[in-house]
């Protein structure tokens, strides 16, 4: 069974939204929005306080400028909803910290390591580690080429990032035939012959 099924009782209790939006500039770098939010279809007591039904938890937006080769020139956040409020604001310019990473080379762990536990804020962490493909997805077919016709083309990014387009699986068969190779054969072993020896 892929998807357990939904039971018919069920109950709205909480629900998380990202949303992450990518931009073209006009200058060649791009934008990233990244938000997260929280919200309880009823109202919630807090320790801080109650929270009226519909009322973001949570509310939190991370963006990013980033160059064509990932890289991040501009970073900061911003927390307009929380449950702590002035406590959960008060990172300043903290996610300022991410320029001169880039999302392609070690960005996940790198985010945890600098501003994971106590060091940062757990719901902007969070928001951070999807920011890569989402990136990829936007670049896809405007930065980098994800066809590779040409005759000067490169392998195209996507192949063997994931089980569907591996280079020696039907699909990349199908679709970029031009990069498909086989599957090296296994070497068989042969099995003995003859009758068995006593040693």
């Amino acid at each position: 069974m892929a998807l357990p099924p939904a039971a018919p009782g069920r109950r709205l209790q909480h629900r998380r939204q990202i949303d992450v939006q990518v931009f073209s500039r006009s200058n060649g770098l791009w934008e990233v929005d990244a938000r997260v939010s929280d919200v309880r279809p009823e109202a919630v007591e807090l320790a801080s306080g109650r929270r009226a039904a519909g009322a973001p938890i949570h509310d939190m937006l991370l963006r990013l400028v980033v160059d064509q080769r990932f890289a991040i020139v501009e970073a900061g956040a911003e927390t307009l909803a929380a449950p702590y409020e002035q406590a959960c604001t008060d990172y300043g310019d903290l996610y300022g910290g991410l320029v001169g990473m880039n999302l392609m080379k070690g960005f996940r762990r790198a985010v945890t390591e600098r501003f994971g536990g106590v060091r940062g804020c757990t719901h902007i962490n969070e928001l951070a580690q999807v920011l890569p493909t989402a990136v990829v997805q936007a670049f896809a077919g405007e930065v980098f080429d994800t066809r590779g016709d040409g005759p000067q083309a490169a392998k195209p990014f996507q192949i063997d990032r994931c089980r569907a387009l591996r280079s020696d699986g039907p699909t990349v068969l199908a679709y970029y035939p031009r990069w498909y190779r086989p599957a090296a054969p296994t070497p068989s072993i042969p099995a003995e012959s003859g009758p068995a020896r006593n040693p």
